[in-house]
C-alpha cells in the first residue's frame, strides 16, 4: 500500500514538472515588445468596425418622460406592450418629467411648453370608425366627456383648455423645470364600444397618448417635441383592483417556468415613444381639421376653477361674430348657440340645448332633432339649421375715386372698367338685406375702412353735379348691380367726411 502511493506522488511531481517545463517559454516567445494591445487595436479593421458603433450622441435621448403612477397588470407576456387598469372616474396621476441632457433643447429652458393629452383606441380598426364611436357615446351620455383633469390635485399645470367638440382631449402649458403632475379622469369604460357587454374583460383596450409642442415663432405651441403613450383599459368604479388581483392569483399559480414567460407588475406605468396623434376628422370627434395640432385657437374652455360646464367653449373675442345672418356658425359658443335659438322661435329647447355649441347642434341630423323636438319643430328646427344664406335683395358695385385706389396691371385683353392709363379700378361688392341708408352708410364703412362716426352723410350725384341725399327710398330705387365711384370730402366744419356717389 505504501508503494502503491509512493508511484502516485512520483507521477503526480513529474507531470507538474513536465507542465511547468512546457511553459517556460512561453514569455520568452511573446516578448515584452513582441506584441501590444494598443497597436493592435489600432489596425484599420477595428477602427473600422469602432466607426460603425453609435455614439452617446447619436444614441436618441427623449426631453420628456411621462409616468402614470399605477401598476401594470402582471399577466402581460414578456414581449408584449404593458397593460394597466383603470377604475372609471378616478383620478390618476401622470408625472411629467424633464429629461433633458445638459445643452439639449436649450430654447425652452424657462419657457413653457403646451402638452396635450388623449384617449383614444388601441384597436387600428376602432381608430378607423374612431368619429362614428364618439358621436355614439356622445349621444348616449350627453353633457359627459370621455376625458376630464382633477384640476384641484394637478401641479403646476397652467392655461388648462377643453373643446366641446373634442371630448377626449385636454391641453395646458407647463414648465419644465418645474414639478408638473396632471391627474386625469376616463369616464369611458372599455365595454361601452363591444358589441356585447361580457364585462371588462371582453372590453376593448385604450391608450392614453400625451403629445407635447413648444412655441413656434407665431407663438402658436405647434413645433412638436416629443410623444408618448401606454395601453389601458377602464372598468366600472373598483372593476380596475378586482382584475388586478385576479391577474396576480393567476399568476401565484403558474409554475415558475410559465412565470418566466410574463413581465412583472410594475408600480408604474411609464409611457413609451411613439408618433404625434394626427390631426384628421377620423382622430377626433371635430369633423374638420385644425392647422394647430389639436386645438383651434378660438372655440375653447379656459379653466381658472371648475364648474358644472367644464365640457362647454368659451370663445374669447376675436372680433369675428360666430352668429351671422340667419345661419348658426359651428364655431359659435353655448352662449351664442342659445341666442340664435331664441331669435329662431326655439326658446323652449334652450335648456335641453345648455351644453350644445354651434358645432354640437349642427352636427345632429334629422330623425335626431325628429326625436329630441318632435316632429314638427323637429323639422323646423333641421330646415333653419341647414337653410343656405339667403340671395341679398340688392348689390352694388363701388370703388373709391383717389389716385390711392388699388390698381391692377391691364390685362392683354381689355374690357370695360379700365382707366384711361391703362389700368383697370378694383370694385368693393356691397349686399344690401335691409334696403336702407343706415345700411349702405355701415357697409361703405366697412368696405373702405372709414371709421363709421366719421361719416356725417351719404350723397349721390345727380345730374348736372348736384348733391342728393341719399334715402331709404333712394335705395330701394337703386338698380341691381349698379356701379359707383365713391369720393370723399371733407365737411364743411372740418369734422368727418361726406360720401359722394357718382
Amino acid at each position: 500500500m505504501a508503494w502503491v502511493l509512493k508511484m502516485d506522488e512520483v507521477i503526480e511531481s513529474g507531470l507538474a514538472h513536465d507542465f511547468d517545463a512546457s511553459l517556460s517559454g512561453i514569455g520568452q516567445e511573446l516578448g515584452a515588445g513582441a506584441y501590444s494591445m494598443s497597436d493592435v487595436l489600432a489596425l484599420p479593421i477595428f477602427k473600422q468596425e469602432d466607426s460603425d458603433l453609435p455614439s452617446d450622441n447619436e444614441t436618441k435621448h427623449p426631453p420628456f418622460q411621462y409616468v402614470m403612477c399605477t401598476a401594470t397588470s402582471p399577466a402581460v407576456k414578456l414581449h408584449d406592450e404593458t397593460l394597466t387598469y383603470l377604475n372609471q372616474g378616478q383620478s390618476y396621476e401622470i408625472r411629467l418629467l424633464d429629461n433633458r441632457k445638459m445643452g439639449d433643447l436649450p430654447e425652452i429652458s424657462g419657457k413653457l411648453v403646451k402638452s396635450i393629452i388623449r384617449v383614444v383606441f388601441h384597436d387600428r380598426r376602432l381608430q378607423y370608425t374612431e368619429h362614428q364611436q364618439l358621436e355614439g357615446w356622445k349621444w348616449n351620455r350627453p353633457g359627459d366627456r370621455l376625458l376630464d383633469l382633477d384640476i384641484p390635485m394637478s401641479v403646476g399645470v397652467i392655461d388648462i383648455k377643453t373643446n366641446s367638440s373634442q371630448l377626449n382631449a385636454v391641453e395646458f402649458l407647463w414648465d419644465p423645470g418645474k414639478r408638473t403632475s396632471a391627474f386625469i379622469q376616463v369616464h369611458c369604460i372599455s365595454t361601452e364600444f363591444t358589441p356585447r357587454k361580457h364585462g371588462g374583460e371582453k372590453g376593448v383596450p385604450f391608450r392614453i397618448q400625451v403629445d407635447t409642442f413648444k412655441q413656434a415663432e407665431n407663438g402658436e405651441y405647434t413645433d412638436h417635441l416629443h410623444s408618448a403613450s401606454c395601453q389601458i383599459k377602464v372598468f366600472k368604479p373598483k372593476g380596475a383592483d378586482r382584475k388586478q388581483k385576479t391577474d396576480r392569483e393567476k399568476m401565484e399559480k403558474r409554475t415558475p417556468h410559465e412565470k418566466e414567460k410574463y413581465q412583472p407588475s410594475y408600480d408604474t406605468t411609464i409611457l413609451t415613444e411613439c408618433s404625434p396623434w394626427p390631426d384628421t376628422p377620423s382622430a377626433f370627434v371635430n369633423s374638420s381639421p385644425s392647422p394647430t395640432p389639436a386645438f383651434t385657437s378660438t372655440p375653447h374652455t379656459t379653466y381658472s376653477v371648475p364648474d358644472s360646464n367644464s365640457s362647454s367653449p368659451n370663445h374669447q373675442g376675436d372680433g369675428i361674430p360666430q352668429v351671422s345672418g340667419e345661419q348658426l356658425h359651428p364655431a359659435a359658443t353655448i352662449q351664442e348657440t342659445q341666442k340664435w335659438l331664441v331669435k329662431h322661435r326655439f326658446s323652449s329647447y334652450t335648456r335641453l340645448f345648455s351644453n350644445f355649441s354651434g358645432a354640437d347642434l349642427l352636427k345632429l341630423t334629422k330623425e335626431d332633432l325628429v326625436q329630441i323636438c318632435g316632429l314638427a319643430d323637429g323639422i323646423r328646427l333641421y330646415n333653419a339649421l341647414k337653410s343656405r344664406s339667403v340671395r341679398p335683395r340688392l348689390t352694388i358695385y363701388v370703388c373709391q375715386e383717389q389716385l390711392g385706389n388699388v390698381q391692377l396691371e391691364q390685362p392683354q385683353d381689355s374690357g370695360s372698367g379700365e382707366s384711361r392709363n391703362g389700368a383697370i379700378f378694383v370694385y368693393h361688392a356691397i349686399y344690401l338685406e335691409e334696403m336702407a341708408a343706415s345700411e349702405v352708410t355701415h357697409k361703405l364703412a366697412l368696405a373702405f375702412n372709414i371709421p363709421l362716426h366719421q361719416i356725417n352723410q351719404v350723397y349721390r350725384q345727380g345730374p348736372t353735379g348736384i348733391h342728393i341725399l341719399v334715402s331709404d327710398q333712394m335705395v330701394q330705387n337703386f338698380e341691381d348691380e349698379s356701379c359707383f365711384l365713391v369720393t370723399t370730402i371733407k365737411a364743411e366744419n372740418g369734422e368727418g367726411f361726406h360720401i359722394i356717389l357718382k
